[in-house]
């Protein structure tokens, strides 16, 4: 028996009920929200407001801005009254969010100009609506009430923008057995698609990270209402310099709550062991902000390894909140800091190094300042000795093993030290040395911080989909099996020109056909030059064999020998082989490094200089990012991007691009430098990155299987199956089933298994189960697609089960299908209740059917081939060229016009592609002013006057209601003729604007979109 959603919302206010909120079944317009509110804010405010102070009250606060309302709702605000005086008001008690009056509203109806919209349940805190619920029936995604809350809030007009609901700051979905939490935010940072990146979407969990999914369970947990005003009050972060709000996630929530308590009983140090990206950063910064708060704490210090991570840090606190932290120049900076009594001192990043400096009474420098009769730095601390300290590691798994840490704990008796990791140093993993050849006492986390405060391992965080599963390939040579005798001992090197040759040969493949970039790890910077000249002949006599190839972008980083800057002598501190590597033969590395910058330069038109490395190293840092942005987009066609980033030790830690997807291993890697450098890879973007992608050249599956096992936490004995994806065996015999499927829903509906036969399914059901299974299909091709290690056998066993030419003509169905199930939910009506539900929760994902390689120029590439060459001799016929845009996602609106196009052309025709492009166009423009003549005569309107009208549309994306009253005028109809007339014009002119609009929103047509 199904549960109806009303009983799902009536449990859910019972449940509240049981939690002291006050139930307010009264509340159901805007009028009654409004007195709600009105009663509430001069109870608290201790003031009568005239109605006419009231209303301009409203006017203030109420705003579209989503952010301005959110900081409204958290500080302390000034309003004039009538009689001039000033009024310093709070929506809420922002001193104690528990003191707060917390009620329920349900079924809510607003109207504004434009919009009536309805809600489920809405949670107020002093009258101000902070928190709406949506609910499904049982069985329905909760996913399609994501959907309906992000089409509410683009509606024009919405409440959310032109009443009290601008202050909701978060939304919770629920269809009884799932439950999604997710923060409200301005447009931009409020889209919900595959292409964009999804909304930062919540599960809640226990300390242990057990998932709370129920909604019952969800609102003992998160719903109390102490517990729901720290969450909107502590653990939501505005971040100023993107005018964006952020929720932490629970384990982040966690952490932060144990630190603090850690704090407040004075209970010794502890560390956090959160994985490699997880957010630790975030973390950090908001432990770091409740410390500012507390009187009992003299200085909070952000400690990090290296300059880069210094600056990387500092940013990103200046990102959460604008200006928390200033940039320390120097040791003499951080101690005038640490010294002074202003609170925007009070929490500093720094790096470690400067900080032992700054503690080492009897460095080089501070003997210096002793000369000239100037207190040395440690004694300048003195006076903080006896005070409290909070001391916050990042990554403390790196230089803290050592006497810094030591010299801070002897230094300052009463601080308090915390540490973050995503890899603790075990009993097994305790081998870190300094390079200088003094070798340090080695010593776990455990015994460094005393206490594990919170734990989110790489395991939890695959589970949750935070960060993706790696496909280890581990290369054999010749693509032999193991008993390859020419195959190297596990950790011993291949020949490099074999390692070029294997990643030249596999690179499209890992990368998805290049839509993402990837990095080679090696063993020295001696083999970085190597490689940086293997890759530049391999791929020259490439090119000279295959006048097509269009060579990979590859650039190296590895740091100069330390007396170019203090600032890249700071740098390799924490690169022990880039740091080794630099004292033999300095100047030969110095020459070969600035002759890869000058290469650099040459290809991307910089200007960097190896003196300046530090903005040669961004630079690429940057370059590896803006992999996100389409070929298409780009001035020089994609070839402003890095394909291949050759590094030592650098990049391998601390780096994050969603857009870097693949690691070539010619290192030995163990422990957790090997999970640091694996997890460059995992970052989540959508389905078109199933993976992080390893191909290891040396070997290693023992120290693969050694790191899971550490670093799995209490899921040990399940981590291969958790951190590794399936095998190509196992995802062919997936795939095989998923054919099959296809197949037999296809027998069900009395129809063959090839592609031409989906034109022929009747209903909207069938279309449902189509997309479904073949979606499927899709992802599990697309999984293989990336995979490095298929074999030739395997190959051919893929074809067999879904040959290429079928896929395509499958992809151009699903795409037809799913145009036409789009549209259908978005008519009101027309569907039975099963049919409606089955259509909402469908998630189309076109991403997964947006090559990477095919653009628009590849296309009119090969039009132009086509036409250039004797019918046969072209790279495609005539129909597999239709079929190859018909496939691709990315011309949806367009490839009726393209494949009309390319069924006009006659094959050896012998045009340029220039010519081709010319032709399309006029095409275009040929056939437009024919549909808008054909319109016109329909309508009995001037073509000049009906394309004006259009034009201004398009113009200004807003539809403008007066220009049709003034289009429709000289037909001189009565008012009911001319409300037909209007429906019937803008029937035939919708999928016209809707097409020239190229999927931009035109305001103002929902209207006419039933």
């Amino acid at each position: 028996m199904r549960v109806r959603e009303s009983t799902i919302e009536q449990d859910l206010i019972d449940k509240l009920g049981e939690l002291k909120y006050t139930l307010r079944p009264d509340i159901r317009d805007r009028a009654a929200l409004e007195r709600n509110f009105r009663t509430h804010f001069e109870a608290l405010n201790r003031v009568t407001l005239s109605d006419a102070e009231f209303q301009r009250l409203l006017e203030d606060i109420v705003t579209p801005d989503v952010f301005a309302a959110a900081h409204t709702l958290r500080h302390r605000n000034a309003f004039t009254r009538d009689d001039g005086t000033p009024l310093n008001y709070t929506l809420v008690n922002i001193n104690d969010w528990c003191k707060n009056d917390f009620e329920v509203a349900s079924q809510l109806r607003i109207n504004t100009d434009y919009s009536h919209h309805r809600y489920d349940v809405l949670l107020l805190i002093n009258g101000v609506p902070a928190v709406q619920i949506e609910l499904k029936t049982l069985g329905i995604n909760p996913r399609r009430a994501i959907e309906q809350i992000v089409e509410y809030k683009n509606d024009a007009g919405n409440g959310y923008a032109r009443t009290l609901l601008c202050f909701i700051q978060l939304f919770v979905v629920s269809n009884r057995d799932a439950t999604y939490y997710f923060a409200n935010n301005n447009t931009r940072h409020f889209a919900f698609n595959a292409d964009e990146r999804f909304l930062p979407i919540y599960q809640y969990a226990a300390p242990d990270n057990s998932k709370i999914s129920g909604l019952d369970a969800f609102a003992d947990a998160f719903l109390p209402k102490c517990t729901l005003g720290q969450m909107i009050s502590r653990y939501m972060v505005l971040v100023a310099s993107e005018q964006k709000l952020l929720m932490m996630r629970p384990y982040q929530i966690y952490a932060v709550k144990n630190i603090v308590e850690c704090i407040d009983k004075n209970l010794g140090n502890g560390y956090i062991w959160h994985t490699t990206g997880s957010g630790k950063t975030l973390t950090s910064f908001k432990a770091s902000t409740l410390l500012k708060a507390n009187p009992a704490i003299e200085k909070c210090l952000f400690v990090v390894d290296r300059k880069d991570l210094d600056r990387q840090t500092r940013e990103e606190f200046n990102r959460f909140q604008e200006g928390c932290v200033e940039e320390n120049t120097n040791t003499g900076a951080l101690v005038r800091r640490m010294l002074s009594d202003d609170a925007a001192d009070k929490v500093i990043v720094c790096t470690i190094q400067k900080l032992g400096l700054a503690l080492d009474g009897g460095s080089t420098r501070n003997q210096s300042r002793e000369r000239r009769g100037l207190t040395s730095h440690a004694e300048q601390l003195e006076a903080l000795r006896d005070k409290r300290i909070v001391f916050i590691f990042d990554e403390c798994h790196r230089s803290q093993f050592g006497e810094n840490h030591q010299a801070i704990k002897a230094f300052f008796p009463n601080a308090q030290l915390f540490g973050f990791t995503g890899t603790p140093i075990f009993e097994q993993n305790a081998s870190y040395k300094r390079i200088e050849g003094e070798e340090q006492t080695l010593k776990t986390t455990q015994d460094l911080f005393q206490q594990s405060l919170h734990e989110y391992t790489i395991t939890h965080a695959i589970e949750d989909r935070s960060v993706l599963k790696f496909h280890v390939d581990y290369f054999k040579p010749d693509g032999k099996g193991d008993d390859n005798k020419s195959r190297p001992k596990p950790g011993e090197p291949l020949a490099k020109r074999a390692v070029v040759e294997a990643i030249l040969a596999r690179h499209d493949t890992a990368t998805g056909g290049r839509r993402f970039n990837a990095l080679l790890a090696t063993a020295s910077i001696n083999d970085a030059i190597e490689y940086v000249a293997l890759f530049k002949t391999a791929q020259a006599e490439k090119q000279q064999a295959e006048p097509d190839y269009v060579p990979l972008n590859i650039a190296a980083v590895f740091s100069p020998p330390a007396d170019v800057s203090a600032d890249v002598k700071q740098l390799q501190e924490d690169l022990p082989q880039e740091q080794a590597d630099n004292r033999k033969n300095p100047e030969e590395k110095k020459a070969a490094l600035a002759a890869i910058i000058g290469d650099y330069n040459a290809a991307f038109g910089t200007n960097h200089r190896i003196e300046e490395f530090d903005g040669y190293y961004q630079d690429v840092q940057q370059r590896i990012k803006d992999q996100q942005f389409p070929n298409a987009d780009l001035p020089k066609k994609g070839r402003e991007k890095l394909d291949i980033v050759i590094v030592v030790d650098m990049l391998l830690t601390g780096f994050d691009s969603k857009y870097l997807n693949t690691l070539y291993v010619d290192k030995n890697l163990k422990h957790h430098g090997l999970i640091q450098a694996f997890s460059r890879t995992n970052r989540v973007l959508n389905d078109t990155k199933p993976y992080g992608n390893i191909l290891d050249f040396r070997g290693q599956q023992k120290e693969v299987d050694a790191a899971i096992a550490l670093f799995s936490g209490v899921k040990a004995e399940q981590a291969r199956t958790i951190w590794l994806v399936d095998t190509a065996p196992v995802v062919i015999d997936k795939l095989k089933e998923a054919r099959a499927a296809l197949d037999s829903f296809l027998a069900s509906q009395g129809l063959g298994g090839k592609p031409e036969d989906i034109a022929n399914l009747k209903g909207t059901a069938a279309k449902v189960a189509f997309v479904q299974h073949f979606k499927e299909v899709q992802k599990l091709q697309t999984q293989l697609d990336q995979y490095t290690d298929l074999t030739a056998e395997q190959r051919d066993q893929i074809e067999t089960i879904l040959p290429k030419d079928e896929l395509r003509s499958f992809r151009g169905q699903y795409l037809q299908k799913a145009e036409e199930l789009r549209a259908d939910q978005k008519k009101p009506g027309g569907l039975d209740e099963a049919t409606r539900n089955a259509v909402e929760q469908l998630d189309f994902e076109f991403v997964l059917f947006a090559s990477s390689t095919i653009d628009y120029d590849y296309i009119m590439k090969l039009i132009a081939d086509y036409s250039g060459k004797a019918p046969g001799r072209a790279s495609m016929s005539r129909e597999q060229l239709i079929g190859l845009i018909a496939s691709d996602a990315k011309f949806i609106g367009e490839r009726e016009d393209i494949s009309a196009y390319v069924r006009g052309l006659k094959a050896g025709e012998g045009l340029s592609e220039d010519a081709i492009r010319a032709g399309y166009e006029k095409f275009k423009a040929d056939k437009a002013a024919q549909d808008m003549a054909a319109l016109s005569a329909k309508h009995a309107l001037p073509v000049a006057e009906v394309q004006a009208f259009v034009d201004g549309i398009l113009s200004r994306r807003i539809f403008d209601g007066e220009q049709l009253t003034e289009l429709l005028a000289p037909l001189d109809l009565g008012w009911k003729a001319r409300a037909q007339k209007e429906l019937a014009l803008m029937g035939d002119l919708l999928p016209l604007l809707k097409k020239r609009a190229g999927g931009r929103e035109i305001a103002g047509l929902k209207a006419y979109e039933a």
